[in-house]
């Protein structure tokens, strides 16, 4: 037999949490119908336990949502902060842009005015000879 005379095999899993939840529940109901005690102690019994479970479930939302609140801001604050080092450094580069731009300027002017007064002057030695 080769191997392309083989059967592929699929292999399909069940499961997950919900299954998981199902277990739960009946080994919970198990529990409750093999328990020692009575009916009426299981019962204050799991509403304390569900009160201390909400209890410490909103404690534990209120620190997450403290943290999280916490951590936004601090991202944000970084984020803004960010922001107007960025803004700065454009303004600084912009007036530095300006101000080496006006020097070169002023330097070009000062170039052309000298080579003019030059010419001048030569046209003016020219004209004097003749």
């Amino acid at each position: 037999m080769s191997d392309n005379d083989e059967n592929p095999v699929v292999i399909v899993e069940r499961g997950g949490l919900g299954s998981f939840f199902f277990g739960l529940a009946i080994g919970a109901g198990l529990a409750l119908l093999l328990a020692p005690q009575s009916g009426e102690v299981t019962r204050k019994e799991l509403k304390e336990r569900g009160k201390r479970i909400r209890s410490v479930a909103g404690e534990t939302f209120d620190e997450m949502q403290e943290s999280v609140g916490g951590k936004y801001e601090e991202t944000r604050a970084h984020i803004e902060d960010g922001i107007e080092t960025a803004k700065k450094t454009v303004k600084d580069t912009k007036e530095a842009g300006t101000a080496a731009l006006h020097s070169a300027r002023d330097e070009l002017e000062r170039r052309l005015s000298r080579a003019r007064a030059e010419r001048q002057s030569e046209a003016a030695a020219e004209t004097a000879e003749e």
